[in-house]
């Protein structure tokens, strides 16, 4: 498979579209582009990883699973980021396991050639160590949701970083898929949307969401959303 695109603006990850001319050309011959299916799995906790992925149309889940199977999502990455950050951090592996949400399209690139270019502490290596804050920024204000805030909210709050990413209005995934993703009980989940649904936010039958009403959804979601949003802008723009 080969790039056919005629310059970094249509790649499509806004941190290679953010790089200077001649770091983008030390980069591209090893800019592979590949495409994901929704469920497949990135890579599985403590799997010794390869490659880095720079998400396109596609977007990804960061996810926990403890001894008894049950998941919660850590943190979503999509066309602003990258996944594989342990790889520059100074790991090989992650506690983690990533998963694609939204199937789409991805560029990865192998390990060696991401740290020759992170070695050179240029504006690659910023850009990936302001991306790592925004992200780490992302994981902690979920933990703080997921402890502080209703199902409801969640809820409000996932969607709307669904809607960012694939901005669609249209999203195909079930309660029980959410509920994997918010590490509540399926029960919750649909309370939640029929709650939603009575107000107009959303509509929902068959595995099959529309957004109905963002400004209702952004101003029923608790303060997470907006944080998140807030340092990642701050950071990267």
């Amino acid at each position: 498979m080969s790039i056919t695109t005629n310059g970094k603006e249509a790649l499509g990850n806004r941190l290679l579209g953010a790089l200077p001319p001649d770091a983008y050309e030390r980069l591209r011959p090893h800019l592979e582009p590949i495409t994901f299916s929704l469920g497949e799995v990135v890579y599985e906790s403590g799997a010794h990883m390869r490659y880095v992925y720079f998400p396109t149309t596609s977007h990804i889940s960061l996810l926990y699973t403890m001894i008894d199977g049950s998941t919660a999502e850590m943190g979503l990455v999509g066309q602003e980021g990258v996944v594989g950050i342990a790889l520059f951090m100074g790991g090989e592996t992650t506690p983690n396991r990533a998963m694609v949400q939204g199937g789409g399209a991805a560029y990865r690139m192998k390990v060696s050639a991401m740290l020759d270019e992170f070695k050179r502490g240029g504006e690659f290596q910023h850009l990936l160590l302001r991306y790592t804050q925004a992200l780490i920024t992302q994981i902690s204000q979920t933990a703080v949701c997921n402890r502080l805030h209703s199902v409801e909210q969640r809820l409000c709050r996932w969607l709307l970083m669904t809607h960012d990413l694939t901005q669609s209005d249209e999203l195909q995934m079930t309660h029980q898929f959410i509920s994997n993703m918010l590490g509540v009980r399926r029960e919750g989940v649909s309370m939640a949307a029929q709650r939603l649904q009575e107000k107009g936010m959303i509509s929902y039958a068959r595995g099959h969401i529309q957004i109905l009403d963002r400004d209702q959804l952004l101003a029923h979601v608790c303060e997470c959303y907006h944080v998140v949003k807030a340092e990642h802008a701050r950071l990267l723009g």
